[in-house]
């Protein structure tokens, strides 16, 4: 990640993508227990399953960070759907790549030589 960290954690739950920062960090408060300003990572996905939002505190302001995935789904790791799930770095950049972090496989590559 291009950020000190310190602390990664996946909301479990399908999050309306309309949020924004405001909207986020009353989650990581209110659902997820955390202080937004703690210096942590906090992974929200949509319900589809293609788009995800990172949400952190850098210690001048929020950055929110967003990636959609164009044919494949994000593969979310499966436990309580009220739990938090904490992720290591290097966890997160596989999640990010497209791998399946409970069995480590990869999304297929998609490749394009132009928006439309």
């Amino acid at each position: 990640m291009f950020v000190e960290v310190s602390a990664v954690y996946l909301h479990r739950e399908p999050v309306d993508f309309r949020k924004a920062v405001d909207g986020l960090s009353a989650i990581v408060e209110g659902a997820m227990g955390h202080s937004p300003f703690s210096g942590a990572v906090f992974v929200f996905c949509n319900r589809g399953r293609d788009k995800l939002k990172i949400l952190y505190w850098d210690a001048s302001g929020f950055a929110l960070w967003y990636k959609r995935l164009e044919e494949a789904k994000f593969h979310w790791p499966r436990c309580a759907p009220d739990s938090v799930m904490e992720l290591s770095e290097q966890q997160l950049q596989w999640l990010l790549s497209g791998y399946d972090i409970t069995r480590m496989r990869p999304h297929a590559r998609v490749h394009y030589s132009q928006v439309l």
